[in-house]
Formats: structure tokens, C-alpha cells, sequence
């Protein structure tokens, strides 16, 4: 009974395996041919509806800079 169950468990195992594999594939290949482009906001264009490239600003901030080693330091007073 243990044999059996193992081989049936074995090939349910490679059947999804490879249901899954297909249906990725297909996703995939829908998604690279027949799914539109990311629309853009329309902050990125000027008044006749060209991208502007050069006037948008984008702005990162360093996640370390507003930590403050006094801040911890608190309860020593």
C-alpha cells in the first residue's frame, strides 16, 4: 500500500509540475506579446503631448539620514 501511494503521489507530483510549467509559459507569452504598455502620468508630458525627459525630478532619500544615535540615548539621563 506504501508503494503505490508513492507512486501515485510521484506522479500527481510531475503532473503538476508540469500543468504549472505550461501555464506559466502561456502567461508569460500573453504578457510579453498582447499586454499594453505601463500608461505614463500625465505630469510627464507638455502641452502638445510629447514625454518630456529632461524636467521631471525625482527625488530618493537616504533611509539612514534622519537616524540620530541621541535619540537612543534618551533614558540615560
Amino acid at each position: 500500500m506504501l508503494a503505490v501511494s508513492l507512486v501515485f503521489g510521484s506522479f500527481l507530483v510531475i503532473l503538476y509540475l508540469i500543468i504549472g510549467l505550461v501555464i506559466g509559459w502561456v502567461t508569460r507569452e500573453y504578457m510579453m506579446n498582447y499586454q499594453d504598455k505601463p500608461k505614463l502620468h500625465p505630469e510627464f508630458f507638455d502641452g502638445n503631448g510629447n514625454v518630456i525627459a529632461d524636467e521631471v525630478v525625482a527625488v530618493s532619500f537616504n533611509p539612514d539620514y534622519f537616524l540620530d544615535d541621541d535619540m537612543d540615548d534618551d533614558d540615560d539621563e
